[in-house]
């Protein structure tokens, strides 16, 4: 198995890079392209930017931001929230994203999957999925960065997107999303003992013993990292040094 991709996971609300906790709240952390420039510098694998507030206005809002920060990094970068349709897909990709994920427009239309990775290549399309625990190997699908329930069990949304196309999964415990209190590692198990698709886990992690505690339960493709290298808690090479 090859060495886990670190990804850093940047939630932007306005012109803002926030951190969350729970998917709620916020604290302002600073300028993202600031960031994004400090990540790719010390080794960070990929970037994921999420715009947190755009599914409440009905469109991304990151194109000027993916715009400039592509002119200074040359690594993978993903760009989700607010991706209803082909032509949102067609104006992030256009900004310089690699790939688009998508969630609350997945839920509503499950179909526009098969049109996305049609239109792109499922390898360019990421699905996320924001799963909050509901009773013991039972979490719900939440759309609206956290703020929507659906009653859809993401293990078998899980099964479902990977049979409309999905090409990669980004797997949010919205119980472990900012808390530093480790990931739900009985989520990502049961993720991956149900599909072939590869997946970004994120949500949890707050020191290196926390990967060891991951990878005790499952192989993995990719952890998404926000609180611990925005603040300088864990340096990036030694993050990478224990998914090795």
């Amino acid at each position: 198995m090859r060495t886990p991709r670190l990804i850093g996971r940047m939630d932007i609300k306005n012109k803002n890079l926030i951190k969350p906790i729970n998917l709620e709240g916020l604290r302002v952390v600073g300028n993202p392209n600031d960031h994004a420039i400090r990540y790719y510098k010390e080794g960070i694998d990929e970037i994921l930017f999420m715009d947190t507030v755009a599914s409440l206005y009905g469109r991304n809002h990151l194109s000027d931001i993916i715009h400039a920060i592509t002119k200074d990094i040359f690594i993978p970068i993903t760009v989700g929230g607010g991706i209803r349709d082909i032509n949102d897909v067609k104006s992030i990709l256009d900004s310089g994203a690699d790939k688009v994920a998508i969630n609350t427009a997945a839920v509503q239309n499950p179909q526009i999957i098969k049109k996305i990775s049609d239109f792109i290549g499922s390898q360019s399309l990421v699905i996320s999925i924001e799963a909050k625990k509901r009773s013991q190997k039972k979490w719900e699908v939440y759309t609206s960065n956290g703020r929507d329930r659906t009653g859809i069990d993401v293990i078998e949304w899980i099964r479902k997107v990977e049979n409309f196309g999905a090409g990669e999964i980004l797997l949010t415990s919205i119980d472990k999303e900012g808390t530093g209190q480790g990931f739900d590692c009985e989520l990502a198990k049961e993720a991956y003992d149900n599909t072939n698709l590869p997946i970004i886990i994120s949500g949890g992690l707050g020191s290196k013993a926390h990967i060891t505690e991951l990878k005790s339960f499952t192989n993995f493709d990719a952890i998404a990292v926000a609180d611990v290298i925005h603040y300088n808690k864990i340096p990036i090479m030694n993050l990478k040094d224990q998914l090795k």
